[in-house]
């Protein structure tokens, strides 16, 4: 990210996380959008720069998403995804196979 950086933010200030993962023929990549306390939207588009099935591409997203988050100086984060396997795994409730 560039720019001056935000104000410093309450840990008690919630920030929120929307993720969406993408793989096709052509390559993977996501859309991410960071809402601030105030309200103020961080919206992102990424290419990866390889080939995935889609699952691998929707926590790659959430990932990304996470990191750019904390790079905004984000101390309280609530995620969301489209993607029940990631949600589900994230909460504990599915473990991964490999």
């Amino acid at each position: 990210m560039t720019g001056a950086p935000p104000e410093e933010t309450s840990k008690d200030e919630k920030w929120l996380l929307h993720v969406d993962g993408s793989s096709t023929t052509q390559g993977s990549g996501s859309g991410i959008v960071i809402t601030s306390p105030r309200g103020e939207d961080l919206e992102f588009t990424v290419k990866f720069g390889f080939k995935a099935l889609n699952n691998r591409v929707e926590y790659e997203a959430l990932v990304t998403g996470m990191r750019m988050a904390h790079e905004a100086r984000a101390r309280h984060l609530l995620a969301y995804s489209d993607s029940q396997l990631v949600v589900k795994q994230v909460e504990g409730t599915y473990e991964a196979k490999e």
